[in-house]
């Protein structure tokens, strides 16, 4: 039996809203993952870009005006979005607006997430919203920006940030905070090396998600402090511990408003800044009943969609049949001949015979010759792996060649393998 649709808090809220996505994050943990382009550019998923679900969360909540501040690397992200998100009406004052950093108020780059929302007030203003969402633009989660927002105003907050719990292990790089019993914010501490933990789960700690609702006027008066040259200009740094125990800043339990999440199960958020986590979240996509699911047409993630043919396995000889075993694959592509397993191929990759692909992840137009094997690894787009390639094997030989986690992930672009193409991210 078919689940019903979440409730969505679609109302004049959502629409008196206007959403900025901080999209200029250069993502180097992810190393030569964005060599050529920004994070929030990094290919998700088989079809997706990173960017696309904070976007489709927008979309589905109601809110349809969005600002996009770029910065580093930023030619695929701004024509990923003029090719997928341009289909919002301007006449009823919806658009997703690309802000770069165009030194409109100062003649610098923008110095901090805060930074590249201050510079950026006149067109902020000119949209006169009654609030304004900051969004980071590389997370992966599915969430109901409406019930955040309602809980906002219910609250009376200033501020209100977006928590989710999570270990205090990996915790060490996300901003942490202490709630009290009203949810109200009495702490805040950004990349603590020690977390608070929760009351009674001395492993858990409240994380921030790099999301915020504020008052647009009360957002806008406390921008000017955050512009002081003795700040890092950064909401996580600077402007969120000052005005915690100052204003009345809400904490907002992500498990209120996450959406698609299987009963029982903790709320999906990822922030996939390494390239285990990037491998990790991508090879769980396979799995029978995923964590993240990409299949409800209730809350669905919208992207550019390219015009590819249908996926195709062909030939069906002993020992070169083209197959595909656990796995996902994307248009376009063609497994001649070759056995995939557990893996997830992109779109119009091409994958000759006698080989063997598992447990990997191949980006978009890569060509995979014959007779080749890939275990646990991560191909770049345009990548041309050579006849008889062997990689995930030989740890040694794959750190000396490639990119190499000290986990055994194996990260291959086409510079690797001594090829020059003309990179558009």
């Amino acid at each position: 039996m078919a689940q019903p649709a979440p409730p969505r808090f679609v109302s004049l809220l959502t629409k008196a809203t206007l959403a900025l996505v901080l999209a200029g994050g250069r993502g180097s943990r992810l190393m030569q993952l964005t060599q050529w382009r920004a994070k929030p550019a990094v290919p998700f998923g088989g079809k997706f870009r990173l960017i696309d679900f904070p976007l489709s969360n927008c979309i589905n909540s109601g809110i349809r005006r969005i600002g996009v501040v770029t910065q580093y690397k930023a030619h695929s992200l701004m024509r990923h979005l003029q090719r997928g998100w341009s289909f919002l009406h301007g006449e009823f004052d919806e658009a997703v607006e690309l802000l770069p950093a165009s030194q409109r108020v100062e003649e610098s780059w923008y110095r901090g997430t805060a930074d590249a929302v201050y510079q950026n007030l006149d067109i902020i203003r000119s949209h006169r919203p009654e609030f304004i969402l900051v969004l980071a633009g590389d997370h992966i989660y599915k969430m109901d920006y409406g019930k955040m927002l309602s809980d906002h105003v219910s609250t009376k907050a200033d501020v209100t940030i977006g928590a989710v719990e999570v270990p205090i292990a990996s915790a060490a790089g996300l901003g942490t905070m202490q709630v009290d019993a009203k949810g109200r914010v009495v702490a805040f501490a950004e990349k603590s090396p020690n977390p608070a933990p929760l009351p009674g789960r001395p492993d858990t700690t409240l994380a921030s998600m790099g999301i915020y609702v504020f008052n647009a006027q009360f957002l806008y008066d406390e921008l000017a402090r955050v512009a002081l040259p003795d700040t890092t200009h950064d909401f996580g740094r600077d402007l969120i511990p000052a005005l915690v125990g100052r204003c009345n800043a809400v904490a907002h339990n992500f498990a209120d408003s996450c959406v698609g999440t299987k009963p029982g199960a903790a709320p999906y958020w990822r922030d996939v800044g390494t390239l285990d986590a990037y491998w990790e979240a991508n090879i769980d996509l396979i799995k029978p009943l995923p964590a993240l699911n990409l299949y409800d047409s209730s809350w669905p993630i919208w992207t550019y969609q390219e015009q590819v043919a249908p996926a195709k396995f062909v030939l069906d000889e002993e020992g070169r049949r083209g197959t595909a075993l656990n796995s996902l694959v994307s248009g376009g592509t063609i497994v001649s001949g070759s056995l995939v397993r557990r893996s997830l191929l992109f779109t119009s990759v091409r994958v000759h015979s006698f080989g063997e692909i598992e447990d990997s992840v191949v980006l978009s137009n890569v060509t995979i010759g014959r007779s080749c094997r890939l275990r646990r690894v991560i191909v770049d787009k345009l990548c041309e792996i050579p006849e008889g390639t062997v990689i995930g094997e030989d740890p040694d030989e794959d750190a000396r060649r490639f990119y190499r986690t000290e986990s055994g992930i194996t990260l291959v672009t086409p510079e690797m393998l001594g090829q020059q193409v003309h990179h558009a991210g």
